[in-house]
C-alpha cells in the first residue's frame, strides 16, 4: 500500500485529491495539512511513502518546506511531488533543485495523477518529456553553465567518466532508462549504473535534481 499524504491550503484541492486517490485499491491518504510547518510534522509522524505538496502556501512555503526535508535524514524516506497550477516557472525549477521527485499540474487527469504517485513511489522521478523539454529551454539560457546546484561539489563534473556524462545528458530529455538503453542500444542495466553513479559523483538527491545539475552545467541534448 502507497501511502500519501497531501500539504495544501485549499481544502477543496485536498477533498479532490483524497477522492482520486482514497478510491485506488493500493494507495490511500494517511493524512493532510494546509502549511508547510504541519506537513513537516505528519511526515515525522506517520512516515508517509509519497507527498504531494502545493509550492505556495502562506507561513513556510513548499520550497522552505523541501529544502527542511531534505536537511532530515530521517525524513528521506519521504519522497515529494509538487502540484503546482503553473506549468513551469522559477519555483518548479527550484523545487528540483531542492529535491523534489517530480512535479504535476493541479488540472492533471486523474489517471496521470494516480501514475505519478506510483512512479514517484517506486523510486522513479516524476519528468515526462514534455515537461522536461520545458524546464530546459526555459531556464538553459538564464542559469550560468558551470554553476552546480546546492549540495553538489565544485568541480563535480569532473569527476565523471565520458559515458556518465553522456547519460546525464540524456537524462534531459526525460526518457527512462529503458527508453535511453533503446536510444543507445545499450541494456537498460547499463543505462541504470552509470546514472547512479553520476548521481553519487554530483550529490544528486533525485532524477529530477540530476535535471538540474545538466542544465547548469551545459549538458543537454536536443530531442
Amino acid at each position: 500500500m502507497i501511502r500519501v499524504a497531501l500539504a495544501d491550503d485549499h481544502e477543496l484541492v485536498r477533498m479532490g485529491l483524497r477522492v482520486l486517490i482514497d478510491r485506488e485499491e493500493d494507495m490511500a491518504v494517511v493524512g493532510e495539512v494546509n502549511s508547510g510547518e504541519a506537513a513537516l510534522e505528519l511526515i515525522r509522524a506517520d512516515r508517509p511513502d509519497v507527498l504531494l505538496l502545493d509550492i505556495r502556501m502562506p507561513g513556510m512555503d513548499g520550497l522552505e518546506t523541501l529544502r527542511r526535508i531534505g536537511a532530515d535524514p530521517a525524513l528521506g524516506g519521504t519522497r515529494v511531488i509538487v502540484v503546482t497550477t503553473f506549468e513551469v516557472d522559477q519555483y518548479v525549477f527550484e523545487a528540483l533543485q531542492a529535491g523534489a521527485s517530480g512535479f504535476i499540474l493541479k488540472d492533471t487527469a486523474p489517471d496521470e495523477l494516480v501514475r505519478a504517485i506510483r512512479v514517484v513511489a517506486a523510486g522513479e522521478a516524476l519528468l515526462s518529456p514534455s515537461v522536461t523539454r520545458r524546464v530546459v529551454s526555459l531556464f538553459a539560457s538564464q542559469v550560468a553553465p558551470s554553476a552546480p546546484p546546492s549540495g553538489a561539489p565544485v568541480g563535480g563534473l569532473d569527476e565523471l567518466t565520458d559515458r556518465e556524462r553522456e547519460m546525464v545528458a540524456w537524462v534531459t530529455t526525460g526518457y527512462s532508462n529503458e527508453e535511453i538503453a533503446k536510444e543507445l542500444v545499450l541494456s537498460p542495466a547499463t543505462v541504470r549504473t552509470h546514472v547512479s553513479r553520476a548521481m553519487v559523483k554530483l550529490h544528486a538527491r533525485s532524477r529530477a535534481q540530476l535535471v538540474v545539475f545538466a542544465v547548469r552545467a551545459g549538458l543537454t541534448i536536443d530531442r
